[in-house]
């Protein structure tokens, strides 16, 4: 007789998270160091702690910064901390040009549309 409990679901062991955050139009207009948002990366909070890093890796390419973990990240907190870098680390104030969307499994910033009207 089968058991009435439903099966709880448990994620594969050795699963891994990868997210892509593609900053090319910011990078090529000079207006965003993707070196320095990698720095800020590097103090992701994993498990609630700060600097723990062995079970993310960060690759970083001229215009792209995949990260790739071993634990569970968020969607949502990886766009809060780009949005946080936005604000609080660039002297530009570049969280009133620049919004992070996300297309197809890719965090892309990109500016805002602002539309002209001519009379």
């Amino acid at each position: 007789m089968a058991s009435s409990q439903p099966q709880k679901y448990k994620s594969p062991k050795w699963a891994t998270w990868k997210f892509n955050l593609d900053l090319t139009c910011s990078v090529e207009d000079e207006t965003f160091d993707s070196g320095n948002f990698k720095q800020f990366l590097q103090k992701v909070k994993v498990s609630g702690k700060t600097g723990h890093l062995r079970t993310i890796h960060l690759k970083h390419l001229k215009n792209k910064i995949t990260v790739v973990s071993e634990k569970q990240i968020s969607e949502s907190y990886l766009k809060y901390i780009t949005k946080k870098h936005l604000m609080k680390k660039n002297p530009k104030n570049l969280c009133d040009w620049l919004h992070v969307i996300i297309p197809d499994k890719t965090y892309k910033l990109s500016y805002f549309q602002i539309s002209q009207s001519q009379d």
